[in-house]
């Protein structure tokens, strides 16, 4: 299951997507998020899922690819869709109700399916960005967006240098975890079997060389860039500038249609006749 993480990777490519100014693609990220808690409707959910899919079509990275990377998230979807099953309370009959304690409304079951499918939107969105913007661009670009912060003195570069980094070793720490498991079991322990304490107990053996090694490549990272002389982002140049063109004001104003048409729908879904308003 460690192997289907993506999330962090980069995937190169030659796609309208890849070469798009990767200031515009997180600027359109976070609008696309903001889209996503925006729509209170199953029409407007469906058309931002529709918009993203469509948007990896162009991409050219797989969708197989994307849905195997949300296996590890399913847990969180699952305790996320009953907690809305069993606490969200509606008008009208239940659908179920077992000794006046446990009662499933119709508002509960599409409330549960609302928020299950907007958080898969939310981690595929968010994905794409990573997938589609190679780390030195992705710095750059945190870094020319906050620039106006270096006014009040805040390390704008550093605090993108450290994003960056993060999420680099994001694959790197889940291939090392999988490594260390898979030593684990070839020395006879038992990490998948037992109850919850017990695997918690099991994963022990897992975390410390997990821990020691993470420190020790944060180590080794910090004695290649002292050996390098870096010295933080004053009076640093950059081998190549982010240029915008007309395809990424394209992309923008297609993103601004898309949210605006999100908002006339959720003003306007009352009139079509469709159930389960989500609040």
């Amino acid at each position: 299951m460690l192997k289907d993480i993506t999330i962090g990777q980069f995937f190169p490519g030659n796609s309208i997507i890849h070469r798009l100014d990767s200031r515009f693609k997180i600027i359109m990220d976070i609008a696309y998020v903001v889209m996503l808690f925006v729509t209170s409707n199953f029409l407007g959910l469906a058309a931002a899922g529709l918009f993203m899919i469509m948007i990896y079509i162009l991409s050219g990275v797989g969708l197989g690819l994307v849905l195997k990377s949300l296996r590890p998230i399913l847990p969180l979807v699952a305790i996320t869709c009953i907690l809305n099953l069993f606490f969200i309370k509606g008008d009208g009959e239940p659908l179920v109700n077992l000794w006046d304690f446990i009662t499933i409304y119709p508002k509960g079951v599409a409330t549960s399916i609302f928020m299950a499918v907007r958080i898969m939107f939310l981690i595929i969105g968010m994905s794409l960005l990573t997938y589609t913007t190679s780390p030195i661009a992705l710095t750059d670009a945190i870094e020319r967006l906050l620039s106006p912060l270096k006014k009040l003195r805040f390390p704008v570069h550093e605090l993108a240098m450290m994003m960056t980094i993060a999420l680099r070793f994001i694959p790197t720490l889940i291939e090392e975890t999988d490594k260390i498991m898979s030593a684990q079991k070839a020395r006879g322990a038992n990490l998948d079997t037992g109850g919850l304490v017990k695997k918690a107990k099991a994963l022990i053996p897992v975390l410390i060389p997990l821990f020691v090694s993470a420190f020790k490549r944060a180590n080794e990272l910090a004695l290649a860039m002292e050996c390098r002389c870096y010295r933080g982002g004053e009076g640093r140049t950059r081998m190549k500038q982010l240029k915008s063109g007309a395809r990424d004001y394209t992309a923008l104003a297609v993103m601004v249609l898309m949210f605006a048409g999100l908002i006339m729908l959720n003003i306007y879904i009352p009139y079509l006749g469709i159930p389960y308003m989500i609040p």
